[in-house]
């Protein structure tokens, strides 16, 4: 599947303008992640791109997200890394993360949140205001952005990487894309 596919899919199946926001941010730091690792960049963006393929229709049942969006992305024929990556994002399942990539997805789930949420509270409300170190200050405030799990995103020690260099690598990939984000 090519991304431009990848996108009507994600727009056959999202209605959200925000959580399709949040699926281009997640795609950029996957791509970004991919580039840092030397992987492929497309099925990493892939994945980062469709993770939460399923989550309008699973939003009240936690246990089916991510469980669903495998079954979709097996149905249109995605590779299995991908839909491994896109069925342990969702830690309540409890299937332990076994490759580079779905290691990379946890993590990055919500730092995506995370810088959205940092860039929103500065004056000027665009990424390209935003420092590491707004980020760093906001991860210690265990009240700001709840939804954003810090111990999720400390995950990323699993890929060999500091918060520092991850939220830095993150914050770069979202400031490419900052208009299609609306930041």
């Amino acid at each position: 599947m090519n991304r431009q596919d990848a996108i009507v899919y994600l727009e056959q199946n999202i209605q959200s303008k925000n959580l399709i926001k949040h699926s281009l941010a997640v795609e950029a730091v996957m791509k970004k992640l991919a580039q840092h690792f030397g992987e492929d960049e497309e099925k990493w963006a892939l994945a980062g791109l469709l993770h939460d393929i399923d989550y309008e229709s699973t939003r009240d049942d936690e246990e089916q997200h991510s469980i669903v969006g495998g079954k979709m992305l097996k149905e249109i024929g995605l590779d299995q890394d991908i839909i491994d990556a896109v069925i342990t994002h969702n830690e309540a399942h409890g299937i332990p993360r076994a490759t580079l990539m779905a290691k990379s997805l946890f993590c990055t789930d919500p730092i995506t949140g995370l810088i959205v949420a940092s860039a929103l509270v500065i004056p000027e409300k665009k990424l390209e205001a935003l420092t590491v170190d707004n980020i760093l200050n906001r991860f210690k405030e265990k009240s700001f952005a709840r939804g954003a799990n810090r111990e999720t995103i400390s995950a990323c020690r699993e890929i060999d990487l500091t918060l520092n260099e991850f939220v830095a690598l993150s914050l770069e990939a979202m400031k490419q894309i900052s208009n299609n984000l609306g930041l």
